[in-house]
């Protein structure tokens, strides 16, 4: 009887250590799940956390631009490099890059830091269809469809798009009729599909990334071939403008007289108008690769640039660059659409009239290798032949008043990621911001060299 109630009091024990350990075992695991919760939650937090300081170091990127190009005063120069800071500067503990462009990049795959120049590109609303028809990509059609959104009438362009043509699409809408607003509009343009618009830079940076030269691996298509084909977004805008108040109008003799006497003596002043009433060039000495000889007659009424007048002028490199910024040759207000031939791709300065893919190239060449001699519109008339570079001349200028910041940040250990493209205005005296837009979406564009960096940075930081 006691052995027997002995054995039933050792089962209850067990059957108590055994309900112990289960609860025991129960509480453990959830101890371990919330904590692996909170682990989850905290790592979450952290993450949102370094999301939201790059978008605020992005922000910071967008005041510190604004502050520069307020401060460096550019008068229609593209800022000085050396001037601002332009990769991984720092705000707070996240860090800002501006993504830009060269005309001649060390690493093809590794992105270069600088402010865009706007009119270093095509203007969508100012230039014609020949000029259109020059960039890579574009085809005859997509040029006279491109005409047909822009221009007021419903009149079909040979080969291009007006209403009817997009009523058939679905969903269907209208031909615009009306100048571009963005760049993106292009997306709405008939014939602008995915690949004519991004080409193989589907992340827009103007770099070759890895997916970019895979071939069919991963998107987009690309012919492997090492070298960055772009698409038509790289080479466009609608932000090309130049004030051009308080100049003198080279085709007011009035107003030329009296700004040569001033800038010069009165001897000086009466050569020069006397050899714009010849209208004969005489030798500079040294001339370009293309030369120049003298033209014919001209008086100083239908001078339709600046470059032309320069060229009949008989003056000096030295003395139109005292003056250069202070002509002009119409009285409107500002001047839409002319191309920085400071700045511009060769692919876009072989757009212009009067150039053409050579001398684009050379143009380029010269530039890289005389940076000292870039200050003023002159440089053009060293390159071309007079009668190119009289062609030229309406379509051209050495100023640029919008640009482009393309900046990408991340947060505290390099950690978050944000990319805003913001397109800014000098052109009436403080800075504004005319146009913003999120590049997030299109992923890293920083390269690999920078993302390395910002591991082996974090590295250190966590030993």
């Amino acid at each position: 009887m006691k052995l027997h109630a002995q054995t039933r009091t050792r089962g209850r024990t067990g059957s108590v250590l055994i309900i112990v350990m289960w609860v025991s075992f129960g509480l453990v695991s959830l101890a371990l799940y919330f904590a692996q919760s909170m682990d989850f939650e905290l790592r979450a937090s952290d993450n949102r956390s370094a999301g939201l300081e790059a978008e605020q170091t992005v922000q910071g990127g967008a005041r510190y631009v604004a502050y520069i190009l307020k401060t460096l005063g550019t008068n229609g120069q593209f800022p000085d490099l050396l001037n601002y800071q332009r990769e991984g500067v720092p705000v707070g503990q996240g860090k800002f890059w501006i993504i830009g462009r060269a005309d001649r990049q060390v690493n093809p795959s590794e992105p270069f830091f600088a402010l865009v120049d706007e009119s270093s590109k095509l203007n969508l609303n100012t230039a014609t269809s020949n000029m259109l028809q020059s960039l890579p990509r574009m085809t005859p059609e997509l040029a006279a469809a491109i005409i047909d959104w822009r221009d007021s009438d419903n009149t079909v362009s040979p080969g291009g798009a007006e209403s009817e043509t997009y009523q058939r699409l679905q969903p269907p809408y209208n031909c615009k009729n009306a100048p571009f607003e963005t760049v993106d509009e292009l997306r709405l343009v008939y014939g602008a599909d995915l690949e004519t618009l991004y080409g193989e830079d589907v992340n827009l940076n103007g770099i070759l990334d890895p997916n970019e030269n895979d071939g069919t691996q991963l998107p987009p298509m690309d012919n492997r071939d090492s070298h960055l084909d772009p698409g038509l977004l790289e080479y466009v805008t609608i932000y090309s403008r130049q004030p051009n108040s308080n100049r003198t109008n080279v085709n007011d003799v009035m107003q030329l007289t009296s700004l040569l006497q001033q800038q010069f003596n009165t001897t000086r002043a009466n050569q020069i108008l006397a050899q714009l009433t010849r209208g004969q060039t005489p030798s500079r000495g040294g001339g370009g690769p293309g030369g120049r000889t003298g033209g014919g007659g001209n008086n100083a009424s239908n001078y339709k640039s600046i470059l032309e007048f320069y060229v009949k002028s008989g003056m000096t490199v030295d003395e139109f660059s005292q003056i250069s910024s202070l002509l002009t040759t119409t009285n409107g207000t500002y001047i839409d659409g002319l191309i920085n031939v400071n700045t511009a791709s060769v692919e876009v300065l072989a757009c212009v009239p009067g150039i053409g893919t050579n001398n684009a190239i050379s143009m380029a060449s010269y530039r890289q290798s005389s940076p000292d001699k870039l200050n003023s519109i002159a440089w053009v008339a060293e390159v071309l032949d007079q009668a190119s570079a009289i062609q030229a001349g309406p379509f051209i200028t050495t100023e640029c008043y919008q640009f482009t910041a393309d900046i990408a940040g991340v947060g505290h250990n390099g950690r978050g990621y944000n990319r805003t493209k913001y397109v800014f205005d000098t052109s009436e005296g403080t800075p504004k911001i005319l146009y913003r837009q999120d590049l997030t979406r299109l992923g890293w564009a920083l390269g690999n060299i920078t993302q390395l960096k910002l591991q082996t940075q974090l590295a250190k930081e966590t030993r």
